[in-house]
């Protein structure tokens, strides 16, 4: 070593997000929402831990909740507080508290979970008060609302359902919810946007969309077809929902153009970072 020489230094390595942003692919936002529909906790802390920074809500699922070990409930709710990821339980539970005149119970319930926002329905049951009471009733537990919108045994949408839905999620909006959900439950066939063979009606999507607003819009997507159909049509900056946690890797590598059946309409055409 040379007297009074400065000692080299070592390179600062080069971190992953470091190398995606110089392929070209821009911070985004989180948009995806997975759901639990009943993981073991490790499982589901490990993918939190892994994926937290890529998920917009983390959807507590239909009533396996409220059935499993609380203990095992909690441990999970702590952890998506621990990486900052907000909750909501489904919209499954508030249907059948309210129709079995439990709702403020419920409400209570998922406040004391430290649960910030539910999920409302009319799946299956009918609703008996006004979108406003609701959204009113759910913020005296410090909640917030965001709907789903479509019959979970209907079928398909008609165009004549989707206009009267449209009215709907536009009355719940302006009560105050904070967004629209349009359903299509596990399967993405045969219920909502999708036909028989499971194809998505992009009409029907973009009249959700032009209606609502992208931001305030989330689409179910439960499967890789539905998932790719969404982005592919309305670009990176579409919310998903309803989309297994153990697929959210996936479906953000297309949403940035970093999976091969997005690269040449997503990233391709961006210049380098």
């Amino acid at each position: 070593m040379i007297i009074g020489a400065r000692p080299a230094t070592t390179p600062k390595p080069l971190s992953t997000h470091d190398f995606v942003r110089a392929l070209g692919v821009p911070d985004l936002p989180p948009r995806t929402s997975p759901f639990d529909p009943g993981y073991d906790p490790a499982t589901l802390i490990s993918h939190l831990e892994q994926s937290h920074q890529l998920i917009s809500r983390l959807k507590i699922s239909m009533a396996c909740w409220l059935i499993a070990d609380e203990e095992a409930t909690r441990s999970k709710i702590a952890a998506a507080h621990r990486l900052g990821v907000p909750l909501v339980t489904g919209g499954g539970p508030f249907e059948i508290a309210e129709d079995r005149g439990r709702l403020e119970s419920f409400l209570e319930l998922v406040a004391s979970f430290d649960i910030d926002r539910i999920e409302a329905g009319e799946g299956f049951t009918k609703l008996r008060r006004t979108p406003r009471e609701y959204v009113a009733l759910a913020g005296s537990f410090g909640l917030t609302v965001q709907m789903e919108l479509g019959d979970k045994h209907a079928g398909a949408f008609t165009p004549a359902i989707v206009q009267e839905l449209i009215a709907t999620g536009s009355t719940w909006l302006d009560a105050g919810a904070k967004q629209i959900v349009v359903e299509a439950r596990e399967s993405a066939q045969t219920v909502g946007l999708f036909d028989d063979s499971g194809r998505l009606n992009f009409d029907a999507a973009e009249a959700f969309a032009g209606a609502f607003g992208m931001d305030r819009t989330i689409f179910e997507a439960p499967n890789k077809r539905s998932q790719f159909d969404f982005l592919t049509h309305f670009g990176n900056t579409v919310n998903l929902s309803n989309v297994r946690i153990e697929e959210v890797l996936r479906v953000e590598i297309y949403r940035r153009g970093l999976h091969s059946d997005a690269y040449a309409r997503e990233l391709a055409p961006r210049s380098t970072a």
